[in-house]
C-alpha cells in the first residue's frame, strides 16, 4: 500500500536509520534534519500559501500528526517529527509527508 493511501496510528516507533533511508528514497523532495524530516514547498504568491496551509490543516487534523510549519509570502516549510516516538522520526511521518506531497501537487496541477 502506498504511504498515502495509510494512516497515522498512535503509538508508531521510531524507524530505524534503514528504514527512514528507503522512505526519504521514495519521497525525494524531503529530508533528513537531524531527528525530523522537513520540505519546502514554494507557491506564487501569499493566498496560493495559505490554501496549502489551510488544506494541509484539515489533513494533519484528520491524522492527528501535527508537524512544525514555517510560513512565508510564498514559501511553507513543513517539519515532521513524532514526539511519542522520542522525538524520531516515524512512519506516521512518512504518511503525512506523502499526503503534503500529494496536497501540494493537486494544488499545482
Amino acid at each position: 500500500m502506498k504511504l498515502v493511501e495509510q494512516h497515522c496510528v498512535h503509538g508508531a516507533p521510531a524507524l530505524d536509520a534503514g528504514a527512514v533511508n528507503a522512505h526519504l528514497a521514495a519521497l525525494p523532495d524531503w529530508r533528513l534534519l537531524g531527528k525530523r524530516i522537513e520540505r519546502e514547498y514554494a507557491f506564487t504568491d501569499y493566498h496560493e500559501t495559505i490554501a496549502f496551509v489551510d488544506a494541509l490543516a484539515a489533513m494533519i487534523h484528520q491524522q492527528d500528526h501535527h508537524p512544525e510549519l514555517r510560513v512565508r509570502y510564498r514559501h511553507c516549510l513543513v517539519a515532521f517529527t513524532t514526539h511519542s516516538a522520542g522525538n524520531a522520526v516515524s512512519m506516521n511521518d512518512f504518511i503525512c509527508a506523502a499526503k503534503a506531497d500529494a496536497i501540494y501537487e493537486e494544488r499545482r496541477a
